[in-house]
């Protein structure tokens, strides 16, 4: 008489379900990849998990740097800005907000990656934002940045975009972004950026 393996057939099924996952997250070299609620602690946690993996990747000290810059500017952006938010929009500690993020080499560059739902009302600001630095020499964009620590933060902001100038500096490339609407949620846009370091 045979007895069954339930548990053995149950992991049988979660690797047969996840290999897929796993296939392409190696195929396309990602290094990490978190989706979730984000908050000031789990920043923490995922910085530290960043900063090792980059280390023992070898990656060199000035490429290593910009790499965690960007990767903490794009995930405090979505604690300030997501608004998909499972604490209430007048706490200002302690906030936890959707998102994801994820780092992975592409040719001989690495690329980062985030998206979360921002609300619609703030497409215009952002996209304001972010097409000139698209256009501005490196030169220019250590300017404005220097300017942006000298003056006063737009009321609602909460870095007068010195994130997304500091992702700029970084970059290789004109960063990417890209606005999706939400069928479900018609007051939130989907907001992608990307910076190739």
């Amino acid at each position: 008489m045979t007895v069954a393996q339930p548990a053995l057939s149950a992991a049988q099924s979660i690797d047969h379900e996840y290999e897929p996952f796993f296939a392409m997250a190696r195929e396309r070299k990602v290094i990490f990849y978190y989706v979730g609620y984000f908050s000031q602690n789990i920043i923490a946690a995922m910085s530290d998990a960043v900063r090792l993996q980059l280390a023992v990747s070898g990656v060199d000290g000035t490429t290593r740097r910009k790499l965690f810059s960007s990767f903490v500017e794009m995930a405090q952006n979505i604690v300030h800005y997501s608004s998909d938010a499972l604490t209430p929009p007048t706490q200002d500690n302690g906030q936890l907000r959707h998102g994801s993020v994820c780092i992975s080499m592409v040719d001989e560059h690495y690329r980062l990656m985030c998206s979360n739902p921002v609300a619609t009302a703030r497409v215009h600001q952002l996209r304001a934002t972010l097409e000139p630095l698209r256009t501005m020499t490196l030169d220019e964009i250590k300017q404005a940045y220097k300017q942006t620590l000298r003056a006063e933060a737009p009321q609602g902001s909460k870095g007068a975009g010195l994130g997304f100038l500091t992702m700029a500096r970084d970059a290789s490339a004109p960063l990417e972004y890209n606005f999706q609407p939400i069928d479900t949620d018609p007051v939130s846009t989907m907001f992608q950026l990307v910076a190739t370091i």
